[in-house]
């Protein structure tokens, strides 16, 4: 595995040399002869832009579906939006229909229409099931690519049923049981298969306690769902108990990627399907956003310091400490943050543990506050040799790590009940919490000692 490894890197490293060559005849047979259709989308995703078009361009036809469906939902919706409905079809005629669906939803929908009518009716029966379902729900994740078997026929005939086949599907660890109605009724594993007596039934060797999963359920409970049990797939049923579909562990791998990818994006304000060579005035505008808005927040925490314009006039030394009791309340706010919001991505929170967890953290500021406290208050007074302004930084700074505590807990929970990403607005809103607190419990406190 690690010699395959080293030999891709090899290969990646002389298509990259070939193309700042301009060397294109090599590239393309480098492109199409040595490398997997992912480390051809790798390679296309680390690309500037003008090197991406040349590269799809050079792709073969036969691999653009594979190398499409590793690439990001901007890229995808970048070259899928110059293809017509009937290239769009030729070129996810192989795919898996939870990969195709995906595709078809960074389309317009009057091309998504025109891509549906351009294929059999099997295709696009399959193809609408999955569509009618939310994009980050299981409906939306599930692939219609399934074996389905009765409960009242013999191992034998599903040996023989199953080698009618030319392949299985990918991920088939079981065979899914339903009866003529379609409803779901269990699960056949093809190892329990294997070593059974062929003349038993399946009823009589079949699982009845499978994991079953509602199409209505949301991607991130799948996700849960599969990483408690170790699943490597689940079926899919209805409300009604129809079976629809499954869902494999390769969906849900991206379904952990893509939540991580969000939660990291998001710390920074920036789009979880931020390209990283996007073009210079896409980038700007993405983020000229959200320094908007910190602009809003520093010009907030600004003008509670001018309130007290004066006591800094009269004592220097403030202007000085002022950073300190700030940037204390911001990291330690930030550490609650995190935690909580990873508590409810993990779906550790719920309301009756979540006083538990926020009467802790109020006991860990309390502690830090006044451990911190008396340090930044010793290291004040050696410096500035006055014992008023090194009790007031240290009350600031046990005000401040407090409010901070009880921010960083309370927040996810406020902007998650009002429908806001915790992760994307959290972090900008404890900062702002943070910085006026702090600001205004050390101005305040030194305008009563000194005025």
């Amino acid at each position: 595995m690690a010699q395959q490894t080293e030999k891709a890197k090899a290969k990646l490293h002389s298509l990259t040399a070939a193309l700042e060559s301009g060397a294109l005849a090599q590239v393309k047979r480098i492109l199409n002869s040595g490398l997997a259709p992912v480390d051809i989308a790798h390679l296309i995703e680390s690309s500037p832009p003008k090197a991406r078009k040349l590269l799809w361009e050079l792709v073969d036809k036969e691999l653009e579906g594979e190398v499409m469906q590793n690439l990001s939902e901007e890229l995808q919706s970048h070259f899928l939006s110059d293809m017509s409905a009937e290239e769009v079809v030729d070129l996810t005629a192989d795919l898996d229909t939870d990969d195709v669906a995906d595709m078809l939803q960074q389309l317009p929908e009057r091309v998504t229409q025109e891509v549906l009518e351009s294929m059999d009716h099997q295709d696009r029966a399959r193809l609408e099931a999955v569509l009618g379902y939310p994009e980050d729900s299981a409906g939306g994740l599930m692939n219609t690519d399934t074996v389905t078997i009765r409960p009242d026929i013999t191992l034998e005939v599903v040996l023989r049923y199953l080698r009618r086949h030319k392949s299985l599907p990918a991920m088939t660890d079981n065979l899914l049981v339903v009866n003529r109605q379609n409803e779901f009724i269990g699960t056949l594993a093809i190892s329990k298969l294997l070593v059974s007596d062929p003349q038993q039934t399946v009823r009589e060797v079949m699982s009845t306690d499978a994991r079953v999963i509602q199409a209505t359920q949301h991607e991130s409970e799948v996700a849960k769902l599969f990483e408690r049990h170790d699943l490597v797939s689940a079926p899919v049923v209805d409300a009604a108990g129809m079976l629809l579909g499954r869902i494999t562990i390769d969906d849900v791998v991206d379904v952990i990627r893509e939540t991580a990818d969000h939660s990291l994006m998001s710390m920074a304000g920036l789009d979880d399907e931020e390209d990283t060579f996007a073009p210079t005035l896409k980038t700007s505008r993405r983020r000229a956003v959200w320094l908007g808005i910190n602009l809003l927040t520093a010009l907030a925490a600004s003008a509670v310091i001018g309130l007290f314009d004066k006591t800094i006039e009269q004592v220097v030394a403030l202007a000085v400490l002022m950073p300190i009791v700030a940037s204390m309340g911001g990291i330690a706010g930030s550490q609650v943050l995190t935690l909580v919001i990873r508590g409810q991505a993990l779906g550790h929170l719920s309301g009756s543990n979540f006083r538990w967890l926020f009467n802790r953290e109020i006991m860990v500021a309390a502690i830090n506050g006044v451990l911190w406290a008396v340090v930044i208050a010793l290291i004040t007074y050696a410096w500035f040799r006055d014992p008023a302004i090194a009790l007031i930084i240290g009350a600031a700074i046990i005000i401040n790590l407090m409010v901070a505590a009880m921010a960083g807990a309370s927040l996810p929970l406020l902007l998650k009940a009002r429908g806001i990403d915790p992760a994307l607005a959290g972090s900008v809103v404890l900062t702002t919490v943070t910085d006026v607190i702090g600001f205004l419990s050390f101005l305040g406190l030194a305008t009563l000692f000194y005025l």
